[in-house]
């Protein structure tokens, strides 16, 4: 985050990012573990596909089912935060995690992982929509040190998910579930000794706040071309693994150097090519070579599809911060509201990706699901540039005079 130049920098700077309260601490580190969870299944995905006898549009609905509920849960999160507190919802979501991932790796059935897979969104959703606003509520330094803490536990949860998932994957592949499940019970019992419970909303957020707040051009505008990235997004997050057919360690490795370049990109790049570009020069730009990167993979050889996974990982971790920016700053909805009305958007094409791709190679052929995926991210570009006049006017109306007065609500950024 830039100083003195991001609503969300109250010009603490990023000094104190390493000396901040155990609260924090245990905060950020169950955060990484959340977010390891989305990309958990990746490098296993084959073999949880021969384990339980199953095609992979069947092991595909893992992700599916994950992120609908996920997309559903964000009208909720806000609703159940603004009541009992961020504390009780942070452990609400673990909890939540920690009985479905611990029910995954029981499965007999793809039926049955599925099944809990939801559950497991669930909870996740209650988790990281609140562990934003708990860390910068109780961080030092300053919101920019706490924001630039939570950026960084989300690359490396989105880098180390695969890695885990290949380690122990490699051995069974029930056991990336049932490591999960451990990690965020140790999760569970730092945050109900280390952390006190935060301040309540001063006004209680009702369940139709967020879609009210997509009522603003800004904001829906924000959220529908984030709609179509996602869509790519997921297609190479979820139909990747099979493509590549390779062992859960290759498999976890290349994901790691995904999630690496997508750490890198959202928090140490995306702001120096914003300040020296812009956020929507930098976001329609990142689409339209995601979208070039797409076909590549799609249609290269194997070493070319593997290194155009890894390069996607560049594009995603851009496109991740400027979206976030602009969903949070767009509209003067309060930024939870905002946030979860823009999730609740993007999230259903993250259920429909890893759907439909596998459904559509087996209409046409290998090649059609990136290409329909680069299709998607283009059409991404094609909204930012259309709507440019009032994503640019209300951003730069809005960046100078809001601070984080009641928190922020960002999932996966």
């Amino acid at each position: 985050m830039r100083q003195g130049t991001d609503p969300l920098d109250d010009g603490a700077g990023t000094g104190g990012l390493l000396r901040q309260p155990k609260a924090v601490w245990a905060t950020a580190g169950a955060s990484v573990v959340a977010f390891m969870g989305i990309g958990l299944v990746d490098p296993i995905l084959p073999s949880i596909a021969k384990g339980l006898d199953a095609t992979p549009s069947q092991v595909s609905l893992l992700f599916t089912s994950y992120f609908l509920i996920t997309a559903v849960a964000m009208l909720v999160t806000g609703f159940v935060s603004s009541r009992i507190g961020g504390k009780k919802t942070l452990l609400a979501g673990l909890a939540l995690v920690v009985v479905f991932a611990a029910l995954a790796g029981t499965s007999n059935s793809v039926g049955e992982l599925v099944g809990f897979r939801a559950g497991w969104g669930l909870g996740n959703a209650l988790f990281v929509s609140t562990a934003l606003a708990v860390i910068v509520g109780a961080a030092a330094g300053g919101s920019a040190a706490a924001i630039l803490l939570y950026e960084s536990a989300l690359g490396l949860g989105m880098a180390c998910g695969p890695l885990l998932g290949a380690v122990l994957g490699d051995m069974k592949w029930r056991y990336p579930f049932f490591g999960t499940a451990a990690l965020m019970a140790i999760g569970f019992l730092a945050i109900t000794v280390f952390l006190k419970e935060q301040p309540k909303p001063a006004r209680k957020t009702s369940l139709l706040d967020p879609l009210k707040a997509l009522g603003h051009g800004g904001l829906a505008s924000a959220a529908a071309s984030a709609f179509f990235y996602n869509y790519a997004f997921f297609t190479v997050l979820a139909f990747t693994p099979f493509v590549l057919n390779m062992s859960p360690y290759k498999s976890g490795g290349v994901f790691f150097a995904w999630g690496v370049l997508l750490a890198v990109f959202s928090v140490l790049v995306a702001p120096r090519l914003q300040e020296r570009f812009g956020s929507l020069k930098v976001l329609g730009g990142s689409l339209v070579l995601l979208a070039a990167d797409l076909i590549v993979l799609g249609y290269g050889n194997h070493a070319t599809a593997v290194a155009a996974t890894v390069a996607s990982g560049a594009f995603i971790g851009l496109n991740n911060t400027v979206y976030t920016e602009l969903a949070l700053n767009v509209s003067d909805a309060p930024r939870p509201v905002a946030s979860a009305g823009y999730n609740f958007v993007r999230w259903f094409a993250a259920a429909a990706a890893p759907y439909f791709a596998p459904k559509i190679e087996e209409w046409s052929d290998l090649h059609v699901p990136f290409v329909v995926a680069a299709g998607a991210a283009v059409v991404g570009a094609v909204i930012v540039w259309v709507r440019r006049g009032v994503l640019t006017r209300e951003v730069e109306g809005l960046r100078a005079g809001r601070g984080v007065e009641d928190g922020v609500s960002v999932f996966a950024n």
